[in-house]
Order: C-alpha cells, then structure tokens, then sequence
C-alpha cells in the first residue's frame, strides 16, 4: 500500500498509483489495443476482472481481430476512464495499462477465469466454449492522467505494491448521506479544516484518508481537506469515521 510519504498530512490522498488501482477495480469495462502480425493497429472494447496483483484478466475469441492479434503479438494496452464521471470528458481522470498479454494454463488460469467472472459473472456463460480463450495483462508500465495537467508515469512494481480504495465502491453514497444533513459538515468545515467563517459546506469527495468540501461564506467558496484519525481499511468503516468526524468537530466547537 503506498503511504503518500512526501504529501503533507493535511493534504494526504490517494496517490497516482492508488488512483490506478482503484480505477481498475471500479470498472468492468475497457477499450484494448492489439497490433497484428503484419503491424497494423486495432481497438476493440472489451470486458475484464483484475488480479489481485491489479492485472486485468480477459476472454476473448479467436474469431475476434484482437484474440488473433494477441497470439501473433503480445503486446497491448488497456485504456480505462469513468464514463459516468462529470465534466469534461478529456478531463477526467483515465489510464493506460501497458504490457503483454499471456495465455495462464493449469491453476493459474483457473485463478484467473475466477477474477474476471467475478467480476463479469455472465463470463461463465461461454467461458468453455472452445473458441474462447484466457488472456491476462501483465501490466508493464501505467500511464495515469488525473486531468489536463495532470499526468504520472507508474512502474509495475510499483502499481503492483498499491492496492485500491476499498472505500470507493461507497465513497459516492457516503457523500450523499452526509449531504443530506449539512450541519454536521458545516461544524467539521468550521471546527476541522479552518474555515471559521464558512456558512455552508458541501461533501465533494471521500477516500480511505479523508473527505473533501467546498465550502461557502462572505460570498467566496473554498475547498477544504479533512482527515480521518487513520487510513480506513474497509468500505464498512467509513460510515463510522465520517460520524467521528462530526463527533470530533462538535466537542472542538464546545
């Protein structure tokens, strides 16, 4: 797990590597790039389920231009975004997983079959069709964009020492519970993040370290960063922290 050592603690998130992976384990679906024989290039949309190890795990046809591709030549890339992220499409954080592509036999590729049915449980469906084969991606390099100007190289060792947000997959529900009751994140934007004249503040984001605000007050806005006691290990334990924080902020503010 990455430990964001040379971010100041106000301010520490998940990092790039960290984003990567939990990117990876949010999504289900990418779009894959193959090369054939002869050179030319393809892109085909695929599905997939990672490994532990944060290597993305496909089924794919021999009938299919890039489950041919694929036995002519290794290599290949997997591009990955939310789709339902807001704004700007280009600004939205997307990456690229870069490696070969290799074919696991024995228990290894029944280690692998489990990770991408569990997360494409239809998978089993046509998984002992003949024509349908294994194919797992050992990343090789990560290119991550954050946003426009924001852009990160990430080695395999270390996107495979990361691991993803557990956090994520409730991180969203989380901010619109806590939204639905704005004074108790209007006492931690006052009492937690320093922002004494705010009048309003709004969950904008959570992860395992902290959440995120925009607050309001004297007709300005500003974000804000407030932390949990300790990185969350668990999606069942950030209902609890967010409550800490709340009970935290209001004995500050007695």
């Amino acid at each position: 797990m990455s430990t964001n050592h040379d971010t100041p603690a106000a301010e520490r998130r998940r990092d790039p590597a960290e984003e990567a992976r939990t990117l990876v384990a949010s999504m289900t679906v990418a779009h894959l790039a193959t090369v054939s024989g002869d050179g030319e290039p393809w892109c085909s949309l695929v599905s997939y389920g990672p490994t532990a190890d944060g290597d993305p795990v496909l089924l794919l046809s021999s009938q299919t231009e890039e489950g041919r591709h694929l036995v002519q030549q290794p290599r290949a890339s997997l591009a990955i975004h939310d789709p339902s992220a807001p704004g700007d499409p280009l600004d939205r954080p997307r990456i690229t997983l870069a490696g070969r592509a290799v074919r696991p036999e024995g228990e290894q590729a029944e280690q692998a079959l489990h990770a991408h049915a569990s997360a494409i449980p239809g998978a089993m469906l046509y998984a002992a069709w003949e024509e349908f084969s294994v194919w797992v991606l050992e990343v090789g390099e990560v290119r991550c964009v954050g946003s426009l100007f924001q852009t990160d190289t990430i080695s395999r060792d270390v996107y495979r020492a990361s691991e993803p947000d557990p956090t994520a997959p409730v991180a969203v529900k989380m901010a619109e519970h806590l939204n639905k009751s704005p004074d108790g994140l209007l006492v931690v934007a006052r009492e937690l993040a320093g922002a004494r004249g705010a009048v309003s503040a709004v969950c904008t984001g959570i992860d395992r370290y902290g959440i995120d605000l925009a607050c309001t007050g004297a007709g300005q806005s500003a974000a804000a960063r407030v932390l949990f006691g300790e990185p969350l290990r668990s999606a069942s334990e950030l209902r609890p922290a967010t409550a800490e924080l709340i009970s935290r902020a209001q004995s500050a503010g007695d």
